[in-house]
C-alpha cells in the first residue's frame, strides 16, 4: 500500500467494533471518539492513578511506629485490691517519640477498675526526657506502670482492660514526623473476695 491510498478499518476494542477514520496513512486513529493522543494520555492517568493506589496500601501495611504490649499486675485480683496496669513499648527502628506536642494514654472506662484518672500525659508517669542532637525524645527503654484499685462492686470472673496511646512520632534518617494512636488490651480476673 502506498502512502496515497486510503485505509478503512475497524478496532476491536471492549468487544465493541469502533470505525476508525477514514484517510491517508498517518491520519489520527479515534477510539472511543478520542484521538489516538487523548487515548493514551487517558491510559497513561489511569496507570499512574493505580499505581499511587497500590503505593497507599502498601504503606499502611508497614509495620507501625510502635508496639505496646499490655499487662495486668496480678492477673487475679480481689476487690478492693491495688494493681497496676503494666505497658512495654516497642519502637520501630529508627524512630523516637516526641513528648511534645501530644504522647497521652487513654484508659477505656471499666466497671471493675478505678483509676486516678481516664488520661496520662508524660509527665504525669514522669518518662524521662531524652536530648540528642537539639531533639528531644521520650526514653520509653522501660516499662510504664499506672495504678488502679478494683471496684468493691467488681463482677467475678475473667475481664479485659482496654486503653489506647497517642503519639507524635518522629524519623531522623527519613526527616517525617507521624501523629498516631495505637490501641492495647489485657486480660485479669476478678475474685469474689474483698480487701479491707
Amino acid at each position: 500500500m502506498t502512502g496515497g491510498d486510503t485505509i478503512t478499518g475497524i478496532l476491536m476494542l471492549s468487544g465493541t467494533e469502533q470505525a476508525l477514520t477514514r484517510g491517508f496513512i498517518g491520519s489520527n486513529i479515534l477510539i472511543n471518539g478520542m484521538s489516538g493522543g487523548a487515548a493514551l494520555k487517558k491510559i497513561v492517568f489511569s496507570l499512574v492513578l493505580l499505581s499511587f493506589i497500590y503505593l497507599l496500601a502498601v504503606a499502611q501495611e508497614q509495620e507501625p511506629c510502635l508496639k505496646v504490649e499490655a499487662s495486668i499486675r496480678p492477673r487475679w485480683l480481689s476487690r478492693g485490691q491495688e494493681g497496676k496496669v503494666i505497658l512495654k513499648i516497642k519502637l520501630a527502628k529508627g524512630i523516637t517519640i516526641n513528648p511534645q506536642p501530644s504522647f497521652v494514654i487513654e484508659c477505656t472506662p471499666s466497671q471493675e477498675l478505678i483509676f486516678p484518672k481516664n488520661f496520662f500525659t508524660a509527665s504525669d508517669l514522669e518518662i524521662e526526657i531524652k536530648e540528642e542532637d537539639s531533639q528531644e525524645y521520650l526514653n520509653l527503654e522501660n516499662p510504664i506502670e499506672i495504678p488502679f484499685t478494683v471496684n468493691l462492686e467488681a463482677k467475678r470472673g475473667h475481664h479485659t482492660f482496654e486503653g489506647k496511646l497517642k503519639y507524635f512520632a518522629f524519623s531522623k534518617e527519613e526527616d517525617w514526623c507521624l501523629k498516631s494512636t495505637e490501641k492495647f488490651s489485657a486480660s485479669f480476673y476478678t475474685r469474689s473476695t474483698r480487701i479491707k
